[in-house]
């Protein structure tokens, strides 16, 4: 039977328990969110939309991030959790937060190469420029990591090949730098396109 984490502890879905701490808990929880915050983590982490659902609705902040600056729809994201994801955005979620490296949850579905994601966070409004902390955006990572389909997506979505990261490199020099042959193919299409 699926679990359900609360508090770190994980109780069985739809359990009497959880009702009854819920309950006697919802001021609590409302009052002193920064407890249940990390079991939002959690909860984004394996995809419990129903814990999810229940623990927004008793108020706890969706952008909340932790020591890392990860936040719930981040790791939802890196985690390939779209109905999680898709709550989460539903209710307010940050689709550019960053961690404290600056990567984003559009940046990280582009290192993983998860396109069904990657369509979410860009139709929600996901800067598909922006840059993390060394100056690389999610076209560089789809291009680093040889998610090509993926690189072709973020150039039709608008992403800029041309921005440089702290070295000076463009998408296509990490194409060139990492060998992905394809993403230096498409890219050069692209170039000559525009």
């Amino acid at each position: 039977m699926p679990r359900r984490i609360y508090r770190g502890i994980y109780i069985k879905r739809h359990s009497p328990v959880l009702d009854v701490i819920t309950h006697y808990n919802r001021d609590i929880i409302q009052n002193n969110s920064m407890e249940i915050q990390p079991t939002l983590i959690n909860a984004a982490r394996i995809g419990d939309t129903a814990f999810l659902q229940s623990i927004l609705d008793d108020g706890v902040n969706v952008n909340f991030s932790d020591e890392k600056g990860y936040t719930p729809l981040i790791i939802a994201c890196y985690n390939r959790q779209i109905e999680a994801a898709k709550l989460l955005i539903e209710s307010g979620a940050d689709v550019n937060a960053a961690d404290i490296g600056g990567n984003t949850a559009l940046m990280g579905v582009c290192f993983k190469g998860y396109p069904e994601i990657a369509d979410l966070l860009i139709k929600s409004g996901a800067d598909v420029n922006m840059q993390h902390g060394n100056g690389g955006t999610a076209l560089m990572f789809a291009t680093m990591f040889g998610r090509n389909d993926l690189v072709q997506i973020m150039l039709d979505k608008g992403a800029d090949p041309q921005i440089t990261e702290f070295r000076g490199l463009t998408a296509l020099d990490l194409a060139i730098q990492q060998g992905n042959h394809q993403a230096a193919q498409i890219l050069e299409k692209f170039a000559q396109r525009n």
